[in-house]
């Protein structure tokens, strides 16, 4: 942002270019030169209110723009906030899936177990089935070979007696009754086989169908979840970018606000300027109007003289004496070597691009560096007027003086100092002590920060070649 003109006239230097020889004569020509400045200053000032309608529009926009990324703060956060709300119940019921699925496995862990007993059992079953099967065939070739009968006239006449008879008939019933009950219980057991293996099978089937739908559903509460990770990543991002940007925003607001009161300060002065000027052509006129009466008054002496002495001479004519008085105007030099070096005289840092040791960033070193120690006195580096006498952002402690030297106007820029002796306003004198060096704001050890503006801060030149 292109800053402001400063340019605050020193009155000493006012009164230094408007003084008349031997302090009995008036130049108008030092009156006009008064005016011109004056009409300087006024075109100045309006340079300045224009400037500081530039910094009111963007110190609003800059506001403004505050609030927009402040009210987007609002709305992230509240977004982090929802995400972080259905994680937490994303994340419950994951974990309601995994027991689901961990109870599932223990249900198909006790079926497999029951399974595994199943064919113990079905194995043993087997093992009796087969041993009937066995039993029912030595019968059934027993029959055959009886022809398929049992005879009872041979059981009544191989009995003995008649309870030998009878013995023998029950013998047969209960042996024909076995093998009736040995083939219904094979035939059951047949049966409870398999009802018991399709039972078990189906369960088996339903529960480990159970399982994968319980493993898909976790598997899309996973997917939610990582989902939803990477959106509160995104926002957590784009919250810390908010916030940077919001820093950055008031930084800039801070330093438009700095402006804003350097402006400020220039008006005030720029006004006092202009009212001393003012005074200061009421004076010469009133001295312009006295030099005149002056010379009328020795303008009618002397011609009152001449006549008294023609009169004495007899009529003889004298040459009247040439008028001697003459207007006075001062020069000045200009050029280089017009400041004091402000704090010794050896340079640590030049003016110029460099690598900044705290930013980490290449950008323009607005000022060359003195290498001094905390509480070294800090002298004026011209004749000026103080603009600005506080702490200030990375400069930390700082003096700005503004000077007005062979027509041309300067600021310079003292920063990083342990103490401040001057206040705005104030006019300071070459090599007057207005302060110390320090380590203030920005600054990597004890320094002095020294810069040197044409025209007016933020016109930022190398102040080497103007070092005397």
């Amino acid at each position: 942002m292109k800053k402001s003109i400063l340019i605050l006239t020193m009155t000493t230097l006012l009164l230094t270019t408007l003084a008349t020889a031997g302090g009995t004569s008036v130049s108008a020509e030092s009156i006009q030169e008064l005016k011109e400045k004056i009409n300087q200053h006024e075109a100045e000032k309006s340079k300045i209110s224009e400037e500081k309608n530039n910094l009111d529009n963007n110190k609003k926009d800059t506001e403004s723009k505050i609030d927009e990324n402040l009210k987007e703060q609002k709305s992230v956060e509240q977004e982090i906030v929802d995400l972080d709300e259905r994680l937490a119940k994303t994340q419950s019921d994951i974990s309601t899936k995994e027991n689901e699925i961990s109870e599932t496995n223990k249900e198909i862990d006790e079926l497999s177990e029951r399974i595994e007993t199943l064919k113990e059992e079905i194995k043993i079953l087997e093992e009796k089935i087969e041993k009937r099967d066995v039993l029912l065939k030595d019968r059934l070739r027993s029959i055959q070979q009886s022809g398929g009968e049992v005879k009872l006239i041979q059981v009544i006449f191989n009995s003995k007696s008649f309870i030998d008879f009878i013995s023998r008939t029950t013998a047969v019933n209960t042996i024909m009754d076995q093998d009736k009950k040995i083939m219904e219980e094979q035939a059951a057991d047949k049966q409870l086989l398999a009802e018991n293996q399709k039972e078990v099978e189906e369960k088996k089937k339903i529960v480990v169908a159970k399982k994968e739908e319980l493993e898909g559903q976790k598997k899309e509460l996973v997917a939610l979840k990582n989902q939803l990770d990477e959106q509160k990543s995104e926002r957590k991002t784009l919250m810390a970018q908010l916030e940077e940007e919001h820093q950055e925003l008031e930084e800039i607001k801070l330093t438009i606000e700095e402006e804003q009161e350097i402006l400020a300060a220039e008006e005030q002065a720029k006004a006092q300027a202009i009212a001393l000027a003012q005074n200061k052509i009421g004076e010469l006129e009133q001295l312009a109007k006295e030099e005149a009466e002056r010379k009328r008054k020795e303008a009618e002496r002397r011609k009152a003289e001449q006549a008294k002495s023609n009169q004495n001479q007899d009529g003889k004519k004298v040459a009247s004496a040439p008028d001697t008085s003459t207007g006075s105007s001062g020069t000045s030099g200009g050029g280089n070597g017009i400041f004091i070096y402000p704090a010794g005289n050896s340079i640590s840092s030049p003016f110029g691009m460099r690598f900044h040791p705290i930013d980490n960033v290449h950008k323009l070193h607005a000022g060359i560096d003195f290498p001094v120690g905390t509480g070294t006195p800090l002298k004026a580096p011209a004749d000026g007027v103080v603009s600005t006498a506080r702490w200030m952002g990375g400069f930390g402690n700082v003096i700005m003086i503004s000077h007005y030297i062979d027509g041309q106007s300067y600021t310079t820029v003292s920063a990083h100092l342990s103490r401040i002796d001057v206040s705005p306003g104030q006019a300071v004198s070459q090599g007057e002590v207005i302060g110390a060096t320090g380590n203030t704001g920005k600054s990597t050890g004890p320094h002095l920060h020294f810069e040197v503006h044409l025209g007016g801060y933020g016109n930022p030149v190398n102040p080497a070649p103007y070092m005397n």
